[in-house]
C-alpha cells in the first residue's frame, strides 16, 4: 500500500508531505481504519492546528486537529516520522 500524508496549517503554515510504501499488515489495517474514520471534505480544525490529507492507494480522506481519532493520529505520526 502506498500511503501519503499532507499536513497543512499550524503557526508556520508550511505544508509538509510524506509518503511510504508498505506491505506491513498492521500499518495497512491502521491506514484502512484511519481512512474510514475521516471526512470526504476538509473539516474545520482548531486555531493554529494542523489539517491532514491522507491518501492510501486510490482513497483520500481528510481530518484535522484537535479531532483526530487514535488511528489517524498513529498513522500520521508513523508516516511523517518514516519520512525523516
Amino acid at each position: 500500500m502506498h500511503i501519503t500524508v499532507i499536513r497543512t496549517g499550524g503557526q508556520g503554515g508550511q505544508p509538509r508531505r510524506a509518503a511510504l510504501d508498505t506491505t506491513d499488515t498492521e500499518l495497512t489495517e491502521l491506514a484502512r481504519t484511519a481512512l474510514a474514520e475521516g471526512h470526504e471534505t476538509p473539516p474545520v480544525g482548531g486555531p493554529e492546528g494542523f489539517s491532514y490529507e491522507i491518501i492510501a492507494d486510490d482513497t483520500t480522506t481528510y481530518c484535522a486537529d484537535p479531532r483526530l481519532t487514535p488511528a489517524q493520529s498513529a498513522l500520521i505520526t508513523r508516516v511523517l516520522h518514516a519520512a525523516e
